[in-house]
């Protein structure tokens, strides 16, 4: 099974992407576990919170993949999490850092903030996209993880991952053996 995460800071258009590929590739995409869980909670959310979401990210991911054995699409992966607590707690647990390490994707997409900001009572941080951005290049980069960096419109978006997948793999029609 090839495993594709995407990830990058708020409103970089992660979610459309993961389900436009999906649909291209008749795959499945793992859903973003936060937007539920925030929008279900009645207080701020805690250190605690962010753990709660992460066992559950994890187990929405294993619950996707046992029920397909071509390519998966993340739509948010640990380095997501990992980024948010250290950002909003100033930590990070020790167990999701481990968990992140040993994360299997065979690519990240990390999503460019050149689309426009788009207001959501869930997101935080307008003004520090770039911030974010180079965060996330950053621990790409020091994981050693693969990564490519997607830019451009909606479309331009879909047409460059589409590019990007296709070159890794190219051994069969959809690109994935």
């Amino acid at each position: 099974m090839k495993r594709i995460a995407i990830t990058g800071p708020e409103s970089t258009g992660k979610s459309t992407l993961a389900q436009q590929l999906a649909g291209h590739f008749n795959a499945l995409w793992v859903p973003e576990f936060a937007r539920d869980y925030v929008t279900n909670l009645n207080q701020p959310y805690t250190l605690t919170d962010l753990e709660n979401i992460a066992r559950g990210q994890l187990a929405l991911q294993q619950k996707t993949e046992a029920q397909t054995s071509q390519i998966l699409f993340a739509d948010t992966e640990l380095l997501v999490l990992k980024i948010w607590s250290e950002n909003a707690f100033g930590t990070c647990p020790e167990w999701i850092l481990k968990e992140l390490q040993n994360q299997q994707f065979d690519l990240y997409l990390l999503m460019d903030i050149d689309l426009p900001w788009e207001p959501d009572p869930l997101r935080e941080h307008p003004h520090l996209r770039q911030y974010f951005f180079d965060l996330y290049k950053a621990e790409l980069e020091r994981l050693n993880f693969p990564f490519q960096v997607i830019s451009g419109t909606n479309e331009e978006r879909f047409q460059a991952a589409l590019k990007v997948i296709e070159s890794t793999s190219p051994t069969s029609e959809s690109g994935f053996a």
